[in-house]
């Protein structure tokens, strides 16, 4: 069955320098495929420079790989045509990390909401489209009348976010890609926005992709997670087992890193050593996370480890489970069931 939109062995690498090139590998060999007909919300989790934004970029046909294939219904993006650039540009909606940096200053913030009623000739008059208007916002907590004719200054974080949301729903898409939504709001509000996009997937089937450095708000909103560590899946698989149990040596740290409402955890016991920085130039000799692993071994320097399938709704890369049965990348959904 072909994949709605699907990430085949795509590695992207960036290159800064005029006399001394520096090639940054954001994205190494990565599979991914997001099915539409059971909406899901998948988190793609990871620390600054791990590549959760660039492989965001790369679905939202905003970056083009510098090897391998991002599919749109099994075709590949860079030879879609007109129509089928037109129907992606519906099927697919974004929600970004600013809400603020969306909107025309100068203008209400009407204007973002009848910009794809227009483009998309969503309504057949100005009162039809004020209906879509002011159902989508409801659909998103906000009161129509006290939104509409507003300029962004007047409004807040929160509210401003979901706005967005409330556009992404004009278009009834089957995704959204949703990259660090709650950053930078309030903590008071995270929960309403992030339960405005459980409300798209529960009450309107569209499925969602959460991008986001913060284990805490992917484990309350997705049923999925991968966990990325430069460029490269660490572990991936239902997030109640990888966030409560988790098997890769990074993920334990990042989980441990988490301040649970818990007093008899310690907090933070654990540290991950700094050891390089997130953005390096890879080394396909060795596992990317073995210069700040505490489980290190000699194999780790030697070559890179594959996926292993830990259980049947996970896997890690990790030796340390080197008795489990090796997990085909291109296959990753397979632990999506």
């Amino acid at each position: 069955m072909t994949a709605f939109l699907e990430l085949r062995n795509v590695t992207k690498v960036f290159s800064s320098g005029i006399l001394r090139k520096k090639r940054t590998v954001a994205l190494d060999n990565l599979s991914l495929k997001i099915d539409t007909d059971r909406p899901m919300v998948k988190a793609i989790a990871g620390e600054s420079g791990s590549g959760k934004t660039t492989l965001g970029m790369m679905l939202m046909g905003f970056l083009s790989p510098t090897s391998g294939s991002v599919l749109y219904n099994g075709k590949d993006m860079r030879s879609l045509n007109r129509d089928e650039q037109r129907a992606f540009r519906r099927e697919v909606q974004a929600v970004f990390q600013d809400p603020f940096s969306v909107y025309n200053p100068f203008y209400p913030v009407d204007h973002v909401l009848e910009m794809p009623i227009e483009k998309f000739k969503l309504a057949k008059s100005r009162r039809e489209a004020r209906a879509l208007m002011e159902e989508a916002l409801s659909a998103v907590g906000l009161q129509p009348a006290e939104t509409l004719g507003r300029f962004p200054h007047q409004l807040s974080g929160g509210q401003r976010q979901r706005i967005m949301v409330a556009r992404a729903l004009l278009l009834k898409p089957r995704l959204i890609i949703a990259d660090e939504p709650v950053s930078m709001v309030d903590a008071s509000l995270r929960a309403t926005i992030l339960e405005s996009l459980r409300k798209l997937n529960r009450d309107f089937g569209i499925s969602i992709l959460y991008i986001t450095h913060d284990l805490t708000t992917a484990y309350h909103v997705s049923n999925h997670i991968l966990v990325l560590y430069r460029g490269s899946l660490a572990e991936a698989g239902d997030v109640e087992h990888v966030i409560k149990q988790p098997k890769h040596p990074y993920t334990q740290l990042l989980v441990d890193s988490i301040p649970w409402p818990d007093l008899e955890h310690s907090w933070g016991k654990n540290r991950i050593p700094s050891g390089k920085s997130a953005v390096q130039p890879v080394s396909a000799t060795a596992c990317k996370f073995a210069d700040r692993c505490p489980h290190a071994m000699p194999v780790c320097g030697q070559q890179p480890p594959p996926l292993y399938r830990v259980d049947p709704t996970r896997a890690a890369a990790c030796f340390l489970h080197q008795e489990a049965a090796v997990l085909p990348r291109e296959e990753i959904n397979a632990l999506f069931v």
